[in-house]
Formats: structure tokens, sequence, C-alpha cells
């Protein structure tokens, strides 16, 4: 009798556990929670998928032929402009159209080669950074609409809470606060790996204009050399 007794009691005293999948703690969350959590999956595949592209399109226009430069220069010295300006058609970078573009003014005024080149750079440039800047839209705005979620979340949690009559449930309340904090949790891994893919993304495209840069530099430092004829 005695062992029954405190059987009993400890089975009482254990507290009984459930597991609550990903997809009961979205529907806690109520609909605005579901809404959030949507748009956070939305906003997650298109930083995926953003990411990949502009990093693929990032390195086929940042491959580095380190003889282009040379040959380039032997062409000028021999006066053979129409070859010069054929290998950069052939070599599709934009170091190359840049080049190009300063081999098809030769014989004019030095300033005016060098506004050519910085002109087509420009458009380069903005070629290698065209969408990243949706990456950092994502990763600012990603953790403030989880935040959203959870302030919504628990407002409509209270409000259930204030219209149940007799003594509050503990576990309505921490099932309430839970499913809108997860709308956080949600917001702040998007916008994590939004801030990082940005930021690997804008490494690569500084380090694609320094190379840039550095080959026209060394161009019109052939064009102030006198042309062997």
């Amino acid at each position: 009798m005695q062992q029954d007794s405190l059987s009993l009691v400890q089975n009482v005293a254990e507290p009984i556990t459930t597991n609550v999948s990903l997809y009961d703690m979205i529907q806690q969350g109520g609909w605005f929670g579901g809404v959030i959590i949507l748009i956070l999956f939305i906003l997650f595949l298109f930083t995926v998928y953003l990411f990949f592209e502009r990093y693929l399109s990032i390195n086929k226009q940042s491959k580095h032929d380190y003889n282009f430069i040379n040959n380039i220069r032997d062409f000028v010295y021999e006066s053979k402009i129409n070859s010069a300006v054929e290998l950069c058609k052939r070599t599709n970078t934009p170091e190359s159209r840049m080049i190009e573009k300063g081999l098809l003014r030769i014989g004019r005024p030095l300033k005016e080669i060098s506004d050519a080149i910085e002109n087509t750079g420009k458009l380069e440039v903005f070629k290698l950074e065209k969408n990243v800047n949706y990456l950092a839209t994502i990763a600012g705005a990603a953790p403030m609409l989880g935040f959203l979620g959870t302030v919504v979340g628990m407002i409509m949690s209270f409000a259930q809470i204030a219209n149940t009559a007799g003594q509050v449930d503990a576990k309505l309340l921490s099932s309430g606060i839970y499913a809108a904090m997860l709308t956080t949790a949600a917001g702040l891994v998007v916008g994590i790996v939004a801030y990082i893919a940005y930021n690997f993304l804008v490494m690569k495209v500084d380090k694609s204009v320094h190379r840039m840069e550095s080959t026209v530099t060394e161009f019109l430092e052939v064009l102030n050399k006198p042309i062997v004829k």
C-alpha cells in the first residue's frame, strides 16, 4: 500500500512533456505570424538565389588573363591597334572593354581617352554590383519583419489571455510567447544570411574593381610612352 502511494506521488511529480513541431509553433502564432513566416521564407529563397546568381556572374566577369596587358602593350608599341582591339573583343572582360574604348581613341588627347575609359568603367562596376543592394535591404528588413511578427503575436496572445475567464493558464501564456518569438528568430536567421552574402559579394566586387583600376593604369602608362612605328 505504501509503495503504491509512493508510485502515485512520483507520477504526479514528474512533469509531462510534449514535443511541439515547427508547424505547430507557426499555427499557434496566429494568422499574422504565419504570414510573416511566409514572407521571411520567400526572402530567404530570394537571398539564396541572388547570392549564387551574383557570385557566378562576378566570377565569370572577373576572370583575369595576366598576359592580356602585356599583349596589349606589344600591339600598341608595334602600332597594331586593330590587333589590340580584336584581342579585347575576344577576351570579353571588364578590363578588356575599358581598354577597347581607350584603343579606339588613340590619337586624341590623353584626358579624353582617360574619360572614355572611366565612363566605361562606371558601367562595368554597375554591372558587377547589379542587384547586390537587394541583399543589404533584406539584411535590414528581415529582422524588423520578424520583430513586427513577435510584437503582434504578443498582443494577440495577451488579448486572448485577457478574454479568458478565471485563472490564467501558464501553458496558454507560454505557448503564445514562444510562438510569437519564432518570427524574431526567423527574421534574424534570414537577416544574418543576407548580411553575410552581401558583404562577401561586396568584397569580390571591390577586388574586381581594384584589378580593373590596376590594368587601366598600366594601359595609360603605355600610352604615355612613345609608340614605335
